[in-house]
C-alpha cells in the first residue's frame, strides 16, 4: 500500500503534545530498522517505508505504514528521512547513487543515518547534502533489536548543533538517550569507540575467565565476586551473562559479521589519526579466526569461546543460575 498513511491510536495522541507529526521515510527494515520504524509510527508521524526484501514492510503497512518502491519515492515527500543500513557502502550508495536520496531530497529536509558508518564516509556525504540545501547527521544507535522495539536506545548525534536543537526531536519517539557529541562525523566516532572498547572488554574477560575457573573456582562463584569487585560494581560483567556464560549465542542480538565491520571501521578510523590500538588488533585476530569457522551469523560474543578452547576450559551456566546471580545483586 503506497502513500503516507497516519499511524492511529494513543500513541499518535501522545505525540501531538510534543511536535507536529511530520512526513517521514525510513530505508532499512532490518532487525534495527524495523522497529524504529514502528516507534515513528507510534509517536504519529507519517511513515513510507523501504527496503530490498519486500516483506520486510509488511508488518509495518499493517501497523499504517506506506510502502515505497525506490529509494528516491520514500524520499520525495519527506521532511525527514532516516536510513538503518549495513554499513559505509550501502549508505554511500543509497544516498549518491543513481536515483539515491540526493535526486529526491527537497532543499530543507533532514537526513538521520542511524548506520554505524566510516567518519570519513559520513563527512563526504555530509558535503554532498550540503550543496544540495539537506542537513546530514550521522546517528548510530545503541542498544540493539530489543531497545530498537522498546525505545531503549541511545543515540550518538554528530552534525550542525543548532540544526540538532531544532529538528533532533523527532528522535525522542526512538530513543531514550539522545546524545549531540559533535560535528558531523562524531556521532559514529562515539560509537565506533563505545563497540570497540566493549569487544576488547569481553575478550579480556574471557581471558580471566579461563584462568580462574581452571585454578578451581565455579564460574557462578567467579561471576559473582568479580561483579562485587571495585571495577565489577559499574556494571562491566552483566553483559556476559545472557550469551557468554550460557554458550547461548543464537540467534544473535549482535551478529559476528557486522560487529566485525564495527570493529574494522574503528581500526580504520585508527589508522587515519594514528593512534596505536594493539588490543583491538588482538581481539580482530579472533574475530578472523571465528569468522574462518564460519560464525559469522552467530552472536557477536562467539569468538569468546576461543579463549576457552585455547584454555581446555568448558564455562556454561543456566539461564537459571545466571538468574541466581543477578538476583543476588
Amino acid at each position: 500500500m503506497k502513500g503516507w498513511r497516519r499511524s492511529r491510536g494513543s500513541g499518535a495522541e501522545r505525540s501531538m503534545t510534543k511536535g507536529r507529526s511530520m512526513k517521514v521515510g525510513f530505508i532499512g527494515l532490518g532487525s534495527m530498522g524495523a522497529g524504529m520504524a514502528h516507534n515513528l509510527l507510534r509517536a504519529g508521524h507519517d511513515v513510507l517505508v523501504h527496503d530490498l526484501n519486500r516483506d520486510a514492510g509488511k508488518e509495518l503497512e499493517e501497523a499504517g505504514a506506506g510502502w515505497a518502491d525506490t529509494v528516491a519515492e520514500a524520499a520525495r515527500h519527506a521532511d525527514a528521512i532516516f536510513t538503518s543500513l549495513p554499513g559505509p557502502t550501502q549508505m554511500r550508495e543509497v544516498g549518491l547513487g543513481e536515483a539515491g536520496l540526493l535526486s529526491a531530497l527537497r532543499p530543507g529536509s533532514l537526513w538521520f543515518d542511524l548506520t554505524t558508518n566510516a567518519p570519513a564516509v559520513v563527512r563526504e556525504v555530509h558535503a554532498a547534502c550540503r550543496e544540495k540545501g539537506v542537513e546530514l547527521f550521522d546517528a548510530p544507535v545503541s542498544g540493539g533489536p530489543k531497545g530498537a522495539r522498546t525505545g531503549k536506545l541511545a543515540i550518538y548525534v554528530g552534525g550542525d548543533r543548532a540544526a540538532f536543537e531544532q529538528h533532533g526531536a523527532i528522535l525522542d519517539a526512538i530513543s531514550d538517550q539522545v546524545l549531540h557529541v559533535g560535528e558531523i562525523g562524531a556521532g559514529n566516532t562515539v560509537k565506533l569507540v563505545h563497540n570497540c572498547g566493549s569487544m576488547i572488554i569481553r575478550m579480556a574477560i574471557s581471558e580471566v575467565f579461563t584462568m580462574g575457573v581452571k585454578a578451581g573456582v565455579e564460574p557462578d562463584a567467579l561471576w559473582h565476586a568479580l561483579r562485587q569487585g571495585a571495577i565489577g560494581r559499574a556494571r562491566t560483567f552483566d553483559r556476559v551473562g545472557d550469551r557468554y556464560l550460557q554458550q547461548a549465542f543464537d540467534p544473535p542480538s549482535f551478529a559476528l559479521g557486522l560487529a566485525d565491520k564495527d570493529l574494522r571501521l574503528a581500526l580504520e578510523l585508527a589508522d587515519q589519526l594514528d593512534v596505536p590500538m594493539r588490543a583491538a588488533r588482538l581481539v580482530q585476530e579472533d574475530f578472523h579466526e571465528a569468522l574462518d569457522r564460519g560464525w559469522a551469523h552467530r552472536d557477536s560474543q562467539s569468538p569468546l569461546l576461543l579463549q576457552n578452547e585455547r584454555a581446555d576450559v568448558k564455562i556454561k551456566l543456566s539461564a537459571e543460575q545466571v538468574q541466581a546471580v543477578l538476583d543476588r545483586g
